[in-house]
């Protein structure tokens, strides 16, 4: 039997950056079964970028069908790369030489084993893509990312109180998601991960005319 491996952060109440609202509308006592009513940024947690989330004619999820975020991933394992530092182009090349045209790529670097998703931790200290490691990804041919770490350096303008930056700073979303490939962040348990090479589901929240969905990620391992 193939190996599933879940790659999505779960949803939430009480983080710090994102406001999660989540009550029950009826309960089982009133004999009526129950029924919960959620609502959150579709860019929390682990969620999938279509293109319009940075340019203004850029596709929604309307357009985004199963097989653009669905087929062969390359593990691109990188996790031995410092907190606080960039992956350098030659160390992203080198984990990435099984990489396909055609293929998910997932950015590994464990970050999530490093520091909690729920502590500014996370996002002040975590490593960081470099503009050429973007552009070499998008170079190689890939459909779609993921990536388990807050991938862009300036995304942590918002613990900062700096101003947010210019788009060509957030060097995947200007490198990557503006050119068309899709984007999945806040991945988890990538280190479950046995093989370089495996098939990925991304699976986006049908929200149609949207900039952006929650998604749930898992990977496909055959059993050697």
């Amino acid at each position: 039997m193939p190996r599933l491996v879940d790659l999505s952060t779960p949803v939430r109440t009480g983080h710090f950056r994102w406001k999660v609202e989540r009550r029950l509308t009826k309960g089982h006592e009133t004999g009526e079964g129950q029924a919960t009513w959620a609502g959150w940024n579709v860019h929390a947690f682990t969620h999938m970028d279509s293109p319009r989330h940075v340019d203004p004619e850029g596709f929604t999820t309307d357009a985004i069908t199963p097989e653009m975020t669905v087929g062969p991933g390359a593990v691109l394992d990188v996790s031995d790369v410092p907190a606080n530092s960039p992956i350098e182009l030659g160390r992203l090349q080198a984990a990435g030489e099984h990489l396909r045209q055609g293929d998910f790529a997932l950015i590994r670097t464990r970050w999530d084993e490093r520091a909690s998703l729920d502590t500014p931790e996370f996002w002040l200290h975590a490593p960081w893509m470099t503009a050429e490691g973007a552009i070499w990804l998008r170079e190689r041919g890939i459909k779609a990312v993921g990536f388990d770490f807050p991938q862009d350096h300036c995304i942590r303008f918002f613990l900062t109180g700096e101003k947010r930056p210019p788009l060509p700073e957030h060097v995947t979303h200007y490198h990557l998601l503006a050119r068309g490939v899709i984007m999945f962040e806040y991945l988890c348990n990538m280190g479950a991960l046995r093989q370089a090479r495996n098939q990925v589901i991304g699976l986006p929240i049908r929200i149609p005319d949207s900039d952006g969905a929650p998604a749930r990620v898992i990977a496909v391992e055959e059993e050697a």
